[in-house]
């Protein structure tokens, strides 16, 4: 995900162009058996937690021979309409990416291209007079509060130590899921909470990771890089988020909340093969009951979680799945409390 910008916050007026459009909608069917050409455009590294489940799911769909894959990375928010641009005007069917720091200007592209199929991470909602614009986010508050519960029955403090990128809404409802999973263990557990104002700062995250510590956390969530470092050098334990890294952090990290693309991209790559696609919200593709996330297995920590917290998760998760339990999103900024 990419740094916030103000046009992120600001009010989205539709465009001309895209108004101009509105009334029909484009066409992508393809010839029958032929692959969906696929571009993704990333602002980091493919290995970065967020944006690896959105690539591991292209690579999986392109394995499958369902589409023809291609991708750039460390695209700058500056440079990111051009290259929305450039694969438009090469003839690829749908494009997957981030928008969050450069809303309008991607939706301007968009516009200019409405036989192009674009599927993209952003905190809007889908836009009537952008037809071919589809949006999702990682809506994992599912996995988030399962997670939550192993947290608050390992803690023995009564202390977790939470460290985000920014307090945007698709971190804060993460973190407050996480919260009330917690507290169903412990309804007296107590939360430190900060934002290190980066996507990706393992330094600056191990230090604020080191201070919630000295202050009394035995317990870290782990929503940066550098959370479990620090977990890990001072003996503490930590929750992973969006990725299992519990093979680099075995004594370390306890459970990981999982974020699984492959029922979004499924998604909007049959909708382009049958010439279905249109403008519509995909976060529903990342709850748990459609497969869009998971706890992952215990591992290292298999019979070290108190019984009562593994009854509990597996009870909640057998409810969420059924519809008898929803999880909260709230999206509200969380606070240390």
């Amino acid at each position: 995900m990419s740094t916030i910008s103000q046009t992120r916050r600001s009010f989205l007026k539709t465009t001309a162009a895209g108004a101009a459009m509105a009334a029909a909608l484009p066409s992508w069917a393809l010839a029958s058996g032929k692959p969906v050409k696929v571009a993704g455009i990333f602002t980091l590294p493919v290995e970065q937690q967020w944006i690896s489940r959105i690539h591991l799911a292209a690579v999986a769909a392109q394995t499958r021979g369902d589409i023809e894959y291609t991708y750039s990375e460390n695209t700058s928010n500056t440079d990111y309409p051009r290259v929305m641009r450039e694969y438009a005007e090469n003839g690829y069917d749908l494009i997957v990416g981030e928008i969050f720091g450069v809303e309008q200007e991607a939706r301007e592209v968009i516009a200019d291209y409405p036989n192009v199929a674009f599927l993209m991470g952003s905190s809007f909602k889908q836009d009537p007079a952008l037809p071919n614009l589809s949006v999702f986010d990682n809506y994992i508050q599912d996995a988030s509060y399962l997670s939550g519960i192993i947290a608050g029955a390992m803690s023995k403090s009564g202390n977790i130590g939470m460290v985000g990128g920014f307090p945007i809404p698709e971190v804060n409802r993460l973190m407050h899921a996480f919260m009330a999973g917690a507290r169903e263990m412990n309804p007296n557990i107590k939360f430190q909470v900060a934002f290190i104002g980066s996507w990706f700062d393992p330094p600056k995250a191990k230090e604020t990771a080191y201070a919630m510590i000295e202050n009394g956390a035995d317990m870290l969530y782990a929503e940066r890089f550098g959370v479990s470092d620090a977990a890990k050098e001072k003996g503490v334990l930590a929750i992973g988020n969006v990725i299992d890294t519990q093979a680099d952090y075995p004594n370390t990290v306890v459970a990981s909340a999982l974020w699984h693309f492959e029922s979004t991209i499924d998604a909007a790559i049959a909708k382009v093969r049958d010439g279905k696609f249109t403008a519509e919200d995909y976060g529903v593709y990342s709850f748990m009951k459609e497969g869009g996330c998971s706890l992952a297995p215990y591992g290292t920590f298999e019979g070290k979680i108190p019984q009562a917290a593994v009854d509990l998760v597996n009870k909640r998760t057998a409810e969420i799945k059924s519809g008898a339990f929803t999880v909260e999103i709230n999206d509200s900024e969380p606070k240390s409390a």
